[in-house]
């Protein structure tokens, strides 16, 4: 290897590493499989502790043990409501939440009803980020999942962005990570644009979910928003990455930069 290649190998290390530090803070550590166990919550729960990301995010059914897993450290617990085909039910998805919440969630994650929103019916998807907004008080978070690979278009995803931020998200975030197509910088670059928009009148954060297993695939989307929202806008309470596999890349990138 030539005196050049590594200068510029250790220069990518480096980088890697100064991107995994910044970047683990933001991460959703999740387990949304269809297999996931009591035993696999628990190593989940165990990573998010040595790691210090920001959440874990589980099945409905998992918020209890999550809780107790997680009690006495800062990380919080997030879980998912009407996920993943965006299903219409309001009264179910309002008593899902109540139940999570009382289980010990911080932080929903709701499915747009993105079916009847490509229909043209706003109603349903206005009324049920309504309803379960009204829930989520005293901290908790509500991220409204907007499915960006099913919505497509620019337009559909501004619209859907601008609607949800109306009935009160406090995060738009991309994809449930089960359908074809999940996140992508087009469709972060207009959510980003839209949320950026709104400013004061309601500020936002967004969550980059679906797809993203390395460093290569999480970089553009916090490079993103520096460029959008400005140097300094991404923090825990702005900007998180959704995944499992991408975490096990970050650690790897911080033993080898430090």
């Amino acid at each position: 290897m030539s005196a050049r290649e590594t200068v510029t190998s250790r220069d990518m290390t480096h980088a890697d590493a100064a991107f995994a530090r910044r970047a683990l803070p933001l991460l959703d550590l999740t387990d949304l499989t269809d297999a996931c166990t009591e035993a696999a919550v628990a190593t989940l729960c165990a990573k998010a502790r040595a790691s210090t990301v920001a959440a874990v995010c589980v099945w409905p059914r998992f918020v209890a043990q999550a809780r107790h897993e997680l009690a006495g450290s800062d990380v919080r617990v997030a879980t998912v409501i009407n996920f993943p085909k965006g299903g219409d039910d309001v009264a179910r998805a309002v008593e899902d939440t109540a139940k999570a919440l009382r289980d010990g969630a911080d932080e929903i994650d709701l499915v747009l009803p993105y079916p009847a929103f490509l229909r043209g019916e706003t109603g349903p998807a206005r009324t049920m980020i309504e309803a379960v907004r009204g829930l989520c008080d005293g901290g908790r978070l509500l991220k409204v999942i907007l499915e960006t690979g099913e919505l497509e278009t620019p337009d559909a995803i501004a619209g859907a962005s601008r609607l949800a931020l109306e009935a009160g998200a406090d995060f738009l975030k991309t994809s449930t990570g089960k359908s074809p197509v999940s996140a992508t910088p087009e469709a972060a670059r207009t959510m980003l644009r839209i949320i950026h928009a709104h400013g004061e009148a309601r500020p936002a954060g967004i969550k980059i979910s679906g797809g993203l297993r390395s460093i290569r695939d999480a970089a553009p989307y916090l490079a993103l928003a520096d460029e959008i929202m400005g140097p300094g806008w991404a923090g825990p309470a702005t900007f998180r990455f959704g995944a499992s596999s991408l975490h096990a890349d970050l650690v790897a990138a911080l033993g080898e930069g430090t």
